[in-house]
């Protein structure tokens, strides 16, 4: 990160972490200081295998951000929505539907949660190329901190985390690493979101869900854990579960291109966005995020030659020679998240189908 002199950005104090007695997720935690040597990554890479072939969630720690930088991306995440006049934020405001990809703002009320009753998430999504867009005045003085941040998550977060996951299925230990270019032609990006408070009556109609039970579209998914809980995980067992804030952690879990990839083994989580707990409603909640995809040229289809996945099996979601590439993959996806219309099936799951594979929603 940048050593010289920053600009003065808004301070947020974070809120405390819940004093309520949830049901947490037992997640793992792989601890980074210990990459440094083949001894370290070969066991790490066993934590990493048993973590996404299961939970499909881990957290990262000494990763190499400190806690005070961290505070700072945190607060520099707020910037566009706090700082940003609204009629500026309408000229930055990103056509997802005719471009088929996350640039830009999104706009609260975009996506259909259930009942009639539309989310309250702002999004502000950056390129990793941060002079590729145009971005509000206000965000420009903060670009090279976002660069930074940008190849810091790239480099030093999600390489590693790419390398534990090939040798996870005994592959060539830069395998993903190579599909996941950070200057190649793919949407690997920043992501800020901020979740604003419903009414009691929006709570009831889609009972306390923000984002509905979904997988992520990409590879892998980074989100810098804060403490206002509000995330959970469907666990193997079929129950929700809360996911713990840790300080400086990144939470980190598998998206559909990783499992397309790994024919069934990872497994692409299913998660949501609820309500937060009595002792922290009514605030609201900045996220940042890190969301990778491979290479647009890369064709989803599994890596027969790991020897893992030839004891294990290989589960497709689509055969081989109809699967889509990277582009075809996150396009459709942009284009119909949260506006298409799903067929309703049984146990509150909704369906939809993107490039010949069938997308489930649990509502």
């Amino acid at each position: 990160m940048p050593s010289t002199v920053l600009p003065p950005v808004p301070h947020n104090e974070r809120l405390p972490t819940t004093a309520e007695d949830l049901d947490w997720a037992d997640i793992p935690i792989i601890d980074l200081a210990n990459f440094g040597t083949d001894d370290g990554r070969a066991a790490l890479a066993v934590q990493v295998r048993h973590a996404m072939s299961n939970e499909g969630f881990f957290y990262v720690i000494n990763h190499g951000l400190t806690q005070a930088q961290n505070d700072r991306i945190f607060d520099i995440a707020d910037v566009p929505f706090s700082v940003v006049p609204e009629d500026e934020k309408k000229i930055y405001t990103g056509d997802f539907e005719k471009l088929g990809k996350y640039l830009g703002y999104k706009a609260r009320q975009h996506w259909h949660i259930d009942g009639g009753v539309h989310d309250q998430l702002e999004q502000y999504n950056i390129d990793r190329d941060v002079t590729r867009d145009e971005h509000p005045r206000a965000l420009q003085p903060f670009l090279p901190e976002l660069d930074a941040f940008n190849k810091f998550c790239h480099h030093s977060v999600l390489e590693p985390i790419l390398r534990l996951l090939a040798l996870g299925l005994e592959l060539a230990e830069d395998t993903f690493v190579n599909i996941h270019g950070f200057d190649a032609n793919n949407e690997t990006s920043v992501r800020f979101i901020k979740y604003y408070p419903r009414s009691q009556e929006e709570e009831k109609i889609t009972r306390n869900v923000w984002l509905k039970g979904h997988t992520d579209t990409g590879s892998v998914s980074i989100l810098w854990s804060q403490p206002i809980s509000a995330l959970q995980m469907l666990s193997p067992d079929g129950k929700w579960r809360w996911v713990k804030h840790i300080d400086n952690a990144v939470v980190v879990n598998a998206g559909d291109v990783l499992e397309f990839l790994s024919g069934g083994f990872y497994k692409a989580t299913i998660h949501r966005v609820v309500q937060p707990p009595v002792d922290q409603r009514g605030y609201p909640r900045v996220g940042v995020f890190y969301f990778a995809k491979t290479n647009d040229d890369v064709k989803l289809v599994p890596y027969t030659e790991s020897p893992v996945l030839q004891e294990y099996g290989i589960k497709r979601r689509i055969e081989d020679a109809d699967a889509p590439t990277m582009l075809q993959w996150r396009s459709g996806r942009a284009r119909a998240y949260g506006i298409s219309k799903l067929e309703k099936k049984e146990n509150n799951i909704e369906e939809e189908v993107i490039a010949g594979v069938v997308v489930r929603h649990y509502n």
